[in-house]
């Protein structure tokens, strides 16, 4: 699909719970925490690949709340990762009518239609889901992906059927740029799925276009030492002395700081371009996987995920990061990608400095 400014993966869906606490559209009703802490759970098991474990968790948990969104939006993606995309179209398309006000569903629906090559039923999708919200601008990206994979095909036609007309040609060439194929490791594009709906207890109304940011406030340096202003003339009055220089700002915790965010995109980075050595490498010798698995069998299980993905992205946003000495905690949302999967979820890596390099010694989902 057309080349966007910023990276999307291949046909990639819903990220899944973004909030513990949801409103239910159909009653009305806050979500107890027990649903979100198992609507978090459904989503560990899919970033994990247990897509079977998370259907059959997904199904109990349907089985005694039918008409929760959030769940049978999740289940959806999963029988879509799984290859039965029929029974996404079903799922996504009740969705539709049970809570109109949710504009995902028919966003996702239109990103099953492009991959079948259906863009008129994909622009009708998206046309409905920028209805409900107009200010999507997920569902706004891929319209103007199907507008550009339509115009390919009536260009297309229209050389077919005048090979004379020299204007046709140029602006073919140019939507074809669009669509060329992407090389291994590097990032697609295509039409981007939406995050997982959170419903609200009423459907809102259009939301406005955002007003203007204000222009940014700059933080200012140090200021430079201020002389006391002279005091009115007086009988021997003393002059005021100069206000003392305030002590220069510590430099090493900004530049652990940034030491550690460096190792965590540069992890970040080699596993985005299945660069199993570098990747591996951002580990410490003692690194212990989770579960009880040996280092050994855990790397040859990351080696099994990684690498022969057609595309993989892993973004992170809010990246929060805590130095004591030699330890270091990072906390952030990562946005991760792989050709039909795409999920966010909290990550935490645990660091250890080692010389001058950090390296990860825990890693946790959920911190």
């Amino acid at each position: 699909m057309p080349k966007s400014p910023r990276p999307r993966a291949r046909f990639s869906f819903s990220p899944t719970v973004r909030a513990l606490f949801l409103a239910a559209a159909t009653c009305g009703a806050v979500l107890p925490a027990l649903a979100a802490i198992e609507h978090e759970e459904v989503d560990k098991l899919m970033q994990a690949g247990k897509l079977d474990e998370a259907l059959t968790k997904a199904d109990a948990f349907l089985k005694d709340k039918p008409r929760d969104p959030q769940m049978r939006f999740l289940k959806g993606v999963i029988q879509l990762d799984t290859g039965k995309r029929n029974e996404a179209i079903a799922a996504f398309t009740q969705l539709t009518l049970d809570a109109p006000e949710l504009p995902e569903p028919y966003n996702n629906l239109a990103v099953i239609y492009a991959s079948q090559n259906q863009f008129d039923k994909a622009r009708s999708a998206l046309e409905s889901a920028i209805r409900t919200n107009p200010s999507y601008a997920t569902a706004q990206e891929n319209l103007g992906d199907v507008y550009a994979r339509l115009a390919s095909q009536a260009y297309s036609k229209a050389l077919q059927l005048d090979q004379n007309n020299t204007a046709v040609q140029p602006k073919l060439a140019v939507i074809r740029t669009l669509f060329t194929p992407t090389p291994p490791g590097a990032k697609s594009t295509a039409l981007v799925a939406s995050a997982a709906p959170v419903p609200t207890a009423k459907a809102p109304a259009p939301a406005p276009a955002p007003a203007a940011p204000p222009p940014p406030v700059k933080v200012a340096a140090a200021p430079a030492p201020v002389a006391a202003a002279p005091k009115a003339p007086e009988a021997k009055a003393p002059e005021a002395a100069p206000a003392p220089a305030p002590a220069p700002a510590p430099a090493a915790s900004t530049a652990s700081n940034a030491e550690v965010e460096s190792a965590v995109r540069a992890w970040a980075s080699a596993w985005a371009s299945q660069d199993m050595d570098r990747y591996l490498a951002a580990y410490g010798p003692d690194f212990t996987p989770t579960g009880g698995q040996s280092r050994k069998g855990w790397e040859e299980d990351r080696r099994a995920r990684i690498v022969g993905k057609s595309s993989i992205s892993v973004n992170i946003e809010n990246l929060a990061i805590k130095v004591d000495g030699q330890n270091a905690t990072a906390k952030f949302r990562q946005i991760y990608r792989a050709d039909n999967l795409n999920v966010s979820s909290r990550k935490t890596l645990d660091l250890q400095r080692s010389g001058n390099q950090w390296h990860i010694r825990k890693e946790s989902v959920g911190g």
